[in-house]
């Protein structure tokens, strides 16, 4: 039985919340919005945050990380309006991933390769 099993889609919502924020922009049912391929979505996601909402990021997924395959699959369908596992067609060379804990995983290292996240700090954009 999974730790989440008892927790309803908007449990999982509450818990998650910065997940459902990324679910809801650059990796939800828009993401090809955000680039050509998934993984151009994912590299584009910490660019539309600052620099709390980031490392919070960090935190819900390293928390999602440690969750077995079941939970993550739980709490992946209730925050995203994509599956980043199947291989669709449209867009041509969308790309996908083998599984939810792979998606997870590059999202995680997106955010931790952040510079402003490696700065520990905002950039202020370049004018």
């Amino acid at each position: 039985m999974s730790i989440l099993s008892a927790c309803t889609k908007y449990d999982i919502l509450d818990k998650f919340p910065r997940l459902t924020s990324l679910g809801g922009n650059c990796l939800g049912e828009d993401a090809d919005m955000f680039g050509n391929t998934l993984a151009e979505a994912i590299q584009w996601g910490p660019r539309t945050y600052n620099l709390p909402f980031k490392t919070q990021t960090i935190d819900e997924l390293t928390t999602l990380l440690a969750y077995g395959d079941a939970d993550i699959d739980r709490v992946s369908w209730a925050v995203l309006g994509i599956n980043p596992t199947a291989d669709v067609e449209e867009p041509s060379n969308w790309g996908s991933f083998p599984s939810l804990r792979a998606f997870w995983s590059s999202v995680l290292h997106a955010f931790e390769n952040d510079p402003e996240v490696q700065a520990g700090r905002e950039i202020a954009p370049e004018v």
